[in-house]
């Protein structure tokens, strides 16, 4: 669920036809809609969204995470069509492994030979994942509306090992809205280190009504 409620319907327009975009992909609102709108966007996503917007988000979060020291085993969580993995390995981190809703996103993924296991998931479910599995977890683009709220970060926190990192992006419109800013207070004893820093989501090529959104890179560890 790479893009940075959940009702039955969706809105005119946004899971019909072949139009797939940042307006269609903010309107999804069930993990259904989310299924439907990937399956038929997979192909072309890297082409219409990624390359055509300057996604930046995928770049900047994996120099975040290496930043802070971040190591292998990690969790690419909405991997997507393996963005973020591939940054994290041109970094030299790894191994890797993705989790997303869209099957067929991941099947894009791993084309790209970056991941050493893909796992199709809800996360706004339990995870079929061990507890302290991983060293770190790291998302672009997955917890914003219409996707991933802040409690699935609950499930993160217990895949991952004590002093593991954690890098993600919220988007700057949802991180008060949605309930993250109040949910990372709530952390208060679990997590350690927690720090915010506000970035530009795409480049300075990027056109239409999103090209000047900002994000929120958030890191921090498990205590």
């Amino acid at each position: 669920m790479p893009l940075d409620g959940w009702g039955l319907s969706w809105p005119d327009g946004a899971m019909t036809g072949d139009k797939h975009d940042l307006d269609g992909a903010y309107a999804l609102k069930t993990p259904g809609d989310s299924v439907r709108y990937y399956r038929d966007w997979a192909t072309k996503y890297d082409a219409d969204f990624a390359e055509a917007m300057e996604y930046r988000s995928p770049s900047v979060i994996a120099g975040a995470y290496a930043a802070m020291g971040g190591a292998g085993p990690v969790l690419d969580v909405g991997a997507g069509t393996g963005l973020v993995g591939e940054a994290l390995a041109r970094a030299g981190i790894g191994p890797i492994d993705g989790i997303d809703i869209s099957a067929e996103m991941l099947a894009v993924a791993a084309q790209k030979s970056a991941y050493r296991d893909t796992v199709t998931a809800d996360l706004t479910q339990p995870l079929p994942l061990a507890d302290a599995a991983y060293a770190g977890c790291i998302s672009a683009g997955t917890f914003t509306t219409g996707h991933v709220g802040p409690e699935a970060l609950a499930e993160l926190l217990r895949i991952t090992r004590l002093g593991g990192c954690f890098a993600v992006t919220v988007h700057s419109a949802f991180y008060e809205t949605a309930g993250f800013a109040a949910f990372f207070e709530g952390l208060a004893g679990r997590i350690a280190d927690f720090r915010t820093e506000p970035f530009r989501i795409y480049g300075e090529g990027a056109a239409g009504d999103h090209g000047s959104d900002i994000g929120w890179i958030v890191t921090f560890r498990k205590a």
